[in-house]
């Protein structure tokens, strides 16, 4: 799920002259996460806390401002999980009952209760 504002990391990679084997090299991530990053195909990252680990350093490794593409992940991420809420809603939240009530029925039904 490619975001609305791309920012064209593999574009910007290459006019810095810096070739996707050199970050993997430096970085040992492989190519497949290399791409799924600069195509910001995030849902292609092995999840947890990998992602943001990848995105660091692929962006220190590529020159780029580190902060933009977190950024960019953290708006997929806001995407992802609107689209499960709106998958799967909360279920609602159940009343609780009213103590007083409980207190007023075992109030009137000791009124209401003949004594022997």
């Amino acid at each position: 799920m490619a975001t609305s504002t791309t920012l064209g990391l593999e574009r910007l990679r290459k006019r810095k002259g810096i070739s996707l084997h050199q970050i993997v090299a430096s970085t040992k991530i492989s190519t497949r996460f290399l791409e799924a990053i600069e195509n910001e195909e995030f849902g292609k990252l092995p999840g947890g806390i990998f992602d943001r680990n990848y995105l660091r350093q692929y962006a220190a490794a590529a020159e780029f401002d580190e902060n933009k593409l977190l950024k960019q992940y953290d708006l997929y991420q806001q995407e992802l999980a609107r689209r499960e809420e709106a998958l799967h809603p909360p279920p609602p939240k159940r009343l609780r009952p009213l103590r007083w009530l409980t207190s007023v029925m075992t109030l009137v039904a000791s009124l209401v209760t003949p004594q022997s």
